[in-house]
């Protein structure tokens, strides 16, 4: 039975996590390309709601970053595992730095970005596959764990910067915005080839099956243990309910008679909670208290939004998408945790790319039927009404078994 099972493990502390010069070289390049990711994604979406004045449209803008994931994602977390990781990770920022950079010449038509956008967001299943395979070389036992959390905190602060800045840079000039993205694609490179060893690929050749088999792989070793299947299903319907405020921001920030930066503060409130919830309640509450509360915190975090039926004004908007955020930093490093506990090391890359995959997906769905709902009905009421379906269809996937057990690895 593993330690996290058994409750022996040493808790780790954040002298212990960057005591680790590798780690802080990942979670610095990491930083920037998040961060990037964000100040692009709202550079875009206000970039087309002020040419088309679509909700829809804007909302499709801002989903077109999460297509990628549903067209190619696992296959090229797959491919990633082929590769030495830093060498994937660096080569997908220089590949995003240049694409970003034609987004930011002036003039481009709306279907060029969009498209640049998409090439763009093709880069990403590899970057995440490669760095999710590589921390576990760097960080060992606990400290994994206080890993995950960090970053999915700091990951949620840069989503807070990136947005808010995302929302007022854009509003004076989206192709400055978009300069600012390719800069910080740039710098991730530049970290990422000083501070991190060059490492064997995670799938050595010897073991190499074929693509499609090993991308198969990925799947069966997900979907095919009742664990890592019952934690997947619950993220993926967590997600689709939270991600919506962000996708709709600039809709929902014009119904409230705000501007750009009311835009970008509406997005950067989830992952504001997140990063409160992150630094403040992630230490107060043990790691196997929070795995305890996975059900009851998943079926929380749309509940928390379901008041936005009522429209509130934007403080009461940026009040509620905060809560949900404070929940999520609970919710996924406690799921991420227990799926690595039962997850065979040598299909981390695929099945984190198959899980990166699931969330994309369903947030961009999430994202787009949302979106054409505001076309017809206020922003408050679409996220009211759909997170209050949310509710009532977490209570349905969530309560599966979720005990730690021994598995062995899939046969195909």
């Amino acid at each position: 039975m593993s330690r996290l099972a058994t409750g022996e493990e040493q808790p780790a502390s954040y002298r212990n996590l960057f005591g680790s010069v590798e780690y802080r070289g990942v979670l610095a390049a990491s930083a920037l390309s998040w961060m990037g990711d964000y100040l692009c994604r709202a550079a875009v979406a206000l970039l087309v709601f002020d040419h088309t004045g679509s909700a829809l449209a804007s909302a499709a803008a801002f989903a077109v970053g999460y297509l990628p994931w549903l067209i190619a994602g696992p296959v090229l977390a797959a491919v990633a595992e082929r590769c030495r990781s830093r060498t994937v990770m660096i080569s997908c920022d220089l590949v995003r730095a240049t694409l970003i950079g034609l987004m930011a010449l002036p003039g481009a038509p709306i279907p060029v970005l969009l498209l640049l956008l998409f090439v763009s967001g093709l880069l990403a299943p590899p970057f995440e596959a490669a760095r999710s395979a590589q921390l576990p070389h760097i960080l060992t036992g606990d400290r994994y764990a206080l890993g995950l959390a960090f970053n999915n905190t700091i990951s949620n602060i840069c989503q807070v910067f990136g947005y808010a800045a995302g929302g007022a840079v854009a509003g004076y000039s989206p192709h400055a915005a978009l300069l600012l993205n390719a800069g910080t694609f740039l710098g991730s490179a530049f970290l990422l080839r000083h501070y991190v060893r060059l490492r064997p690929a995670t799938l050595a050749a010897c073991r190499r099956t074929g693509l499609w088999r090993e991308t198969w792989q990925g799947y069966s070793v997900v979907f095919g243990d009742p664990v890592m299947r019952a934690i997947a299903l619950i993220v993926f319907t967590t997600v689709t309910f939270v991600v919506v405020p962000e996708g709709l921001a600039a809709a929902w920030a014009s119904e409230l008679n705000g501007d750009g930066g009311a835009q970008g503060l509406i997005m950067a409130a989830n992952p504001l909670g997140v990063a409160i919830g992150g630094l403040l309640l992630s230490r107060l509450l043990s790691l196997r208290t929070r795995i305890r509360l996975i059900r009851s915190l998943a079926l929380l975090a749309p509940l928390t939004l379901f008041p936005a039926l009522f429209d509130p004004p934007l403080v009461g908007v940026l009040f509620l998408v905060t809560g949900s955020g404070i929940v999520m930093a609970l919710l996924l490093p406690a799921a991420q945790a227990l799926f690595r506990a039962v997850l065979p090391t040598e299909y981390r890359a695929r099945a984190f790319g198959v899980m990166n995959s699931g969330v994309q997906v369903a947030q961009g769905a999430a994202i787009l039927a949302t979106g054409a709902l505001t076309e017809r009905f206020p922003t408050s009421t679409v996220v009211g009404a759909w997170c209050g379906a949310g509710v009532l269809l977490i209570l349905l996937v969530a309560f599966q078994p979720l005990t730690l057990r021994a598995r062995s690895a899939p046969t195909t």
